[in-house]
């Protein structure tokens, strides 16, 4: 049975939808922009008896957040599985959420059981001259108040050549269209450290799914974590790119529900 939640959080409340069932929960953690709605695609390639956990990011989706308020996306998290009373979890995070569930992953292991990442972000990156140039425009054109500007910038971003091509393409505009966009505007993410330098503390089975086809920066990250523990499992698509979970849903699906059993 599935029931929808909404929890209230220091600075925040975090919405989003638990299904239950025997063992430790799926939880699933959506990119920059999105909405837990980015999953469907794969929850629907996942046993419909699996216990699952999908919620909006602070700020993102039908979650709130308090502007000013410096947080942590993996804190949350943390709340959240407190607050639903789980002690250990599976987690699995696209982009962004890649990011808050390797950061999570990193702060308390012994709350995750297997990590599944797609396509991750690393927090503290340096990014490439390419991506500040671009991510500056789109920063500039949302503080000018100019919305439809920043959406169609992030819409042609490279991030989403081969998702613009395909046929989930109408999902991904429809998504973008729907986003505020006011982390553009401003971010109250917490300043982090560099994961770079504690990838080698990974300590629980990890599968590090990505596309052949990605950016430079996320190609790098990847290859940083496929290169930093032997407990990581990578599956590289080929002819895929960024946002495996509309270009290649069933796929990903199957190669998740396979590394979690």
């Amino acid at each position: 049975m599935t029931q929808d939640f909404r929890i209230d959080i220091e600075g925040a409340a975090l919405a989003g939808w638990h299904r239950e069932g025997e063992g430790a929960p799926l939880v699933l953690v959506h990119g920059f922009g999105g909405s837990r709605h980015d999953w469907e695609p794969v929850v629907a390639a996942l046993a419909a008896e699996a216990p699952l956990i999908a919620y909006d990011q602070r700020g993102f989706g039908d979650s709130d957040a308090v502007s000013g308020e410096a947080f942590s996306h993996a804190e949350d998290l943390l709340a959240l599985l407190d607050s639903l009373g789980i002690a250990q979890a599976d987690l699995c995070g696209l982009s962004l959420g890649g990011g808050t569930v390797l950061n999570f992953a990193l702060n308390h292991p012994q709350r995750v059981r297997r990590l599944v990442l797609v396509s991750p972000l690393l927090v503290g990156w340096s990014w490439s001259a390419d991506w500040i140039t671009r991510w500056k425009a789109i920063g500039r054109a949302a503080r000018d108040g100019d919305m439809a500007t920043a959406r169609e910038l992030w819409w042609q971003h490279p991030l989403f050549d081969t998702t613009r091509a395909g046929p989930e393409a109408g999902r991904l505009r429809a998504g973008i269209d729907a986003f505020h966009g006011r982390q553009w505007i401003r971010d109250d993410q917490r300043p982090e450290l560099p994961e770079v330098d504690r990838l080698t503390a990974l300590a629980m089975p990890a599968l590090l799914l990505t596309g052949s086809l990605d950016t430079p920066d996320f190609r790098l990250m990847a290859d940083l974590v496929a290169g930093a523990s032997e407990h990581v499992t990578r599956i590289d698509h080929q002819g895929a790119g960024h946002l495996l979970n509309l270009e290649a849903p069933e796929r990903i699906g199957g190669e998740i529900e396979a590394f979690l059993r």
